[in-house]
């Protein structure tokens, strides 16, 4: 497949903004339990929050780019039965309004009792809209990655494994963020963030792996003789039988080699995980702060080039008729 730079950007962006709020909430929820430190500056759950919002919201801008006509886009919420599009086009804003309403919740300092637990656990508004925001994080990560999945034809795709690689590398990128957020806003925070970042990152790592060993064993079940519909035991097309392109040549390959897919691979293996994981672990135990932002420069690049790699990975059964253009 092609891949186009505004799903790219929305994907990596929308996901680093889905981690960095689970970061966010996680920290709060430990500290409900007195395993981490109360925040008593409502800044920091403010400020993460409005950041959460800007990664959202540009993520959202860049999907616009990949629209032919943009004033309609609201017609993509109408099929939300049947389209993981669709849902994935209602979760996204329901999940910026609530990560709105919760830094709002934290800054202006309404946190009004809901309930309160066994051991006198008190659960406020905060942790209500924390809750609640969690749940859509993780819905619209599977909404998300089902838009994939769901695509029985592009076998690299159609399996658990690209929700689940949806969610961890998200998740990864977030917490990294956190930690680089946490390093100059709330220091407590910082090696809390960097061990779940270090964590997140190695289950990503295997369950990336995992896909792109499941990926290379795969055998296509279409054959030349069965796109054109002729049995004899030896085809070669010659021609895609007319004289231009089309939108099928264009958007359903991407027309690189071998080789450059090999490198682009190589280089998002490292980029996300490998040196990152260097990275956060010069920050924890080396005591470097620059460490923690470059952390995440580098992974969110890796995510670029994992996502790139992802679309142009899916060999779509078309292009076995058209292979001598693509």
């Amino acid at each position: 497949m092609k891949p186009a730079f505004s799903v790219i950007f929305l994907t990596t962006l929308i996901g680093a903004a889905q981690g960095l709020f689970l970061a966010l909430f996680s920290a709060q929820s430990y500290a409900l339990f007195n395993l981490l430190p109360v925040q008593d500056s409502p800044s920091f759950y403010a400020a993460g929050s409005a950041l959460v919002l800007i990664l959202s919201a540009l993520g959202l801008a860049s999907s616009f780019f990949h629209l032919g006509r943009p004033e309609r886009a609201w017609r993509s919420a109408a099929m939300w039965r049947t389209s993981w599009l669709s849902r994935e086009v209602i979760v996204l804003p329901a999940f910026m309004g609530v990560v709105f309403l919760y830094g709002v919740a934290h800054f202006t300092g309404w946190q009004p009792t809901v309930a309160t637990l066994p051991y006198g656990i008190v659960l406020d508004a905060t942790l209500v809209l924390g809750i609640l925001g969690t749940v859509l994080a993780f819905a619209l990560f599977v909404c998300t990655g089902m838009i994939y999945a769901c695509l029985p034809f592009l076998h690299e795709w159609h399996s658990p494994l690209t929700v689940i690689n949806y969610t961890l590398l998200g998740s990864a990128s977030g917490f990294t963020l956190a930690a680089a957020f946490a390093a100059s806003s709330a220091p407590g925070l910082t090696r809390f963030y960097a061990i779940w970042a270090l964590i997140i990152t190695l289950l990503a790592f295997t369950s990336r792996g995992a896909s792109l060993l499941r990926n290379s064993r795969l055998r296509p079940k279409s054959t030349l003789q069965t796109a054109i519909g002729i049995k004899h035991p030896r085809i070669v097309q010659k021609s895609a039988g007319f004289m231009g392109g089309s939108f099928n040549t264009r958007e359903f390959f991407h027309g690189q080699s071998v080789a450059t897919l090999r490198s682009v691979k190589w280089v998002f293996l490292a980029a996300v995980f490998v040196l990152p994981t260097l990275l956060l672990g010069v920050g924890l135990w080396a005591g470097s702060e620059r460490a923690l932002p470059l952390a995440f420069a580098v992974q969110y690049l890796g995510l670029l080039a994992e996502r790139w790699f992802f679309f142009a990975q899916a060999n779509h059964p078309q292009n076995l008729y058209y292979q001598a253009i693509a």
